[in-house]
């Protein structure tokens, strides 16, 4: 049976965002603006960041929102929130939020794994699902599909959101393979010696996207593409082997998939992540473009090339966890947003990052997934043991 879809009287899709003042919130708050007539922001969310979430929440003039970090319960920002605004303080707040009657969608763009839980009661709640944390298919992609009506869990992603377009139209039995394509990072073409000596700043320089700091070096090391693999595999009921990472250095094939006959569907456009955002909001419809048109006559040449796992290990190690599955994935995506934010601290090398995961993943005993609980209690087990790592490498 198929999701339907669900509005406010006005004809309006009613949307919360879970995580508004990061990269994917704001540029999501920017489909809202240029779609006012569509689409009504009836909740926020925001982990520290209190003044934006209070300039958002006032702009939109929004009855509630959530802010996840309690510490920040008190701030004296919070005292400019829009009259009849409720303020909640927590994790299971932002729950909350996301799963009130008068919530149609939630964008859930918050980072790691803390969007797990979140992603689980939306869907349970039978509320759809704008899907911009990978992290939570990574990590309980086997708890979360079995739950999600078809049209109900949608992917935010430029490559997932690529591939299910790709799809549309199209029987999913009849295809041969999805080409899962990334721009290859600031560092493609170096030797594993060259990536020893670059610096945070280096790794932080993304050639064609504007994106938060954790994802940004993410995409540096490749394990950015490695979570979308293992992504890909729960979003499309396919195994690792169907789905190959394609190096695509102008980021304008967002990805692909090859049928059967030969033929290749090819999702193209600007790299700019509101086109991927506002199709979720907008699914089965297409609405008018919220970027800037990509003018083909003028682009030149679209290059591919092949990922090197040797000098890239995170893509290797994504997908040992990927072949594995079972609770490995859950401790690659923790041990990589330990040692991320140690590098970012400057007290690990950017190679000491997949050392630090690969370390951690060594030391697991994989299990069948069970529970979030479990998956909750592993996660901890993973965080600690990579703390523990990038402690003994500084």
């Amino acid at each position: 049976m198929s999701f339907t879809a669900t509005c406010g009287e006005d004809g309006r899709k009613r949307i919360a965002i879970l995580g508004c003042t990061g990269s994917i919130g704001t540029q999501a708050l920017d489909v809202c603006r240029q779609h006012a007539d569509k689409l009504q922001i009836v909740a926020l969310t925001a982990h520290s960041r209190v003044t934006e979430l209070v300039a958002a929440a006032r702009e939109f003039n929004v009855k509630r929102v959530a802010v996840t970090d309690e510490r920040r319960d008190g701030d004296p920002a919070l005292q400019d929130l829009p009259d009849g605004c409720a303020c909640a303080f927590g994790a299971q707040a932002a729950v909350d939020l996301a799963v009130s009657d008068d919530v149609d969608c939630v964008l859930v763009s918050i980072v790691g794994a803390a969007g797990l839980a979140a992603s689980a009661a939306i869907l349970q709640a039978g509320k759809q699902l704008a899907l911009a944390n990978k992290e939570s298919l990574v990590v309980g992609g086997d708890l979360l599909m079995p739950m999600a009506q078809p049209g109900q869990l949608l992917p935010v992603d430029s490559e997932h959101s690529a591939i299910f377009q790709c799809y549309l139209g199209e029987r999913a039995d009849q295809a041969h393979a999805i080409w899962l394509t990334c721009s290859g990072g600031p560092f493609y073409g170096y030797s594993r010696d060259q990536l020893e000596k670059v610096t945070v700043a280096d790794a932080l320089a993304h050639p064609t996207w504007n994106m938060g700091a954790k994802i940004t070096i993410d995409s540096a090391t490749l394990m950015n593409k490695g979570l979308e693999r293992i992504e890909a595999c729960h979003l499309f009921g396919v195994d690792m082997d169907f789905v190959r990472v394609l190096i695509q250095r102008q980021s304008k094939i967002h990805s692909m998939v090859e049928y059967e006959d030969g033929s290749v569907i090819a999702h193209l456009g600007a790299s700019d992540m509101r086109i991927p955002i506002q199709y979720a909001f907008s699914y089965p419809d297409r609405w008018s473009t919220p970027a800037p048109r990509v003018d083909f006559r003028t682009l030149g040449s679209l290059d591919f090339g092949e990922p090197d796992t040797g000098a890239f290990r995170c893509l290797h190690l994504a997908e040992i966890a990927g072949r594995t599955g079972g609770t490995l994935p859950c401790v690659l995506n923790a041990a990589n947003e330990v040692a991320v934010a140690a590098f970012l601290d400057g007290t690990c090398s950017f190679t000491d990052i997949d050392r630090i995961v690969e370390s951690c993943m060594d030391d697991h005993d994989v299990q069948p997934v069970q529970s979030l609980e479990q998956l909750a209690d592993i996660d901890r087990w993973a965080r600690r043991r990579a703390a523990e790592a990038c402690a003994a490498r500084s």
